[in-house]
């Protein structure tokens, strides 16, 4: 049996490449399918903030609703143009894109929106989470729901070791925000699952659920995928059915929460 690969460091995490090809690839189906069974079953409008090329904005509309999806100025790409597809009931859906901040939705007025996905790190690049997420809660309706990812603590301490940052990882524990330098010169703001719920609650939204975006590893992962590479839908399975006994594990947090009615 061929020795299990050591895991991963973060800096191979960080550019997605070499012997973590498989993991990645196993990380973007499960976050497909996190999104699709989030999605809400009957056609609605979506705001989609993710700024993922059209990821996650693609596959609302092919799950039939409406989307208005925010791109940020200084992302690369442009934006595409409003795209027909079909609502379960037959009528077309549409996919707008807008350049904007997506951390100021003055654009938009309130309660205009039946779901908000803030997926691809959004909020932690964002670094006054606190009035995007704010924001948020202002265009949702009541009934509405979010879906977002930040970067997780446990990556910030990790990127903080790598660096040899003692001083300011020993500082983690007693701060109430965490804002951790990369290598490349950008900055994000990362969260304990603790520090992500109270954030929302105190937006006025309620949180459904916090869960690490993968619980298997990615030394699990590459090592069942090299040896199985058919395994790969069960693994999703797997990831999307498994019980989540520590919300801050894995380097990516996903949270679900809803505005009261």
């Amino acid at each position: 049996m061929p020795a299990r690969p050591p895991e991963p460091t973060i800096a191979n995490l960080r550019d997605a490449s070499g012997s973590l090809t498989r993991y990645w690839t196993f990380y973007w189906a499960v976050a497909d399918a996190q999104l699709t069974r989030w999605l809400p079953r009957r056609p609605s409008r979506v705001l989609d903030l993710s700024g993922g090329h059209g990821r996650t904005a693609g596959r609302a509309v092919q799950a039939g609703h409406d989307v208005i999806e925010v791109r940020e100025p200084d992302r690369p790409g442009a934006p595409p143009s409003p795209h027909p597809n079909g609502h379960p009931n037959g009528r077309p859906a549409a996919r707008n894109a807008l350049i904007a901040d997506s951390g100021a939705l003055s654009f938009l007025g309130d309660a205009c929106v039946d779901a908000v996905v803030a997926e691809n790190r959004v909020l932690s690049r964002h670094l006054a989470t606190e009035a995007t997420v704010a924001e948020i809660a202002r265009v949702l309706r009541p009934g509405g729901r979010v879906l977002l990812s930040v970067d997780s603590l446990t990556l910030g301490m990790a990127l903080l070791a790598e660096q040899n940052f003692w001083a300011h990882l020993s500082d983690v524990p007693s701060a109430e925000v965490v804002l951790v330098p990369w290598p490349d010169g950008t900055i994000t703001r990362c969260f304990w699952a603790d520090q992500l719920r109270e954030l929302l609650t105190e937006s006025g939204l309620e949180v459904e659920w916090i869960r690490p975006r993968t619980v298997l590893s990615p030394s699990t992962v590459e090592h069942v995928l090299a040896s199985t590479p058919d395994a790969l839908p069960r693994l999703v399975r797997t990831e999307l059915d498994a019980p989540v006994n520590d919300e801050s594990l894995g380097i990516h947090l996903l949270a679900s929460a809803i505005r009261p009615r």
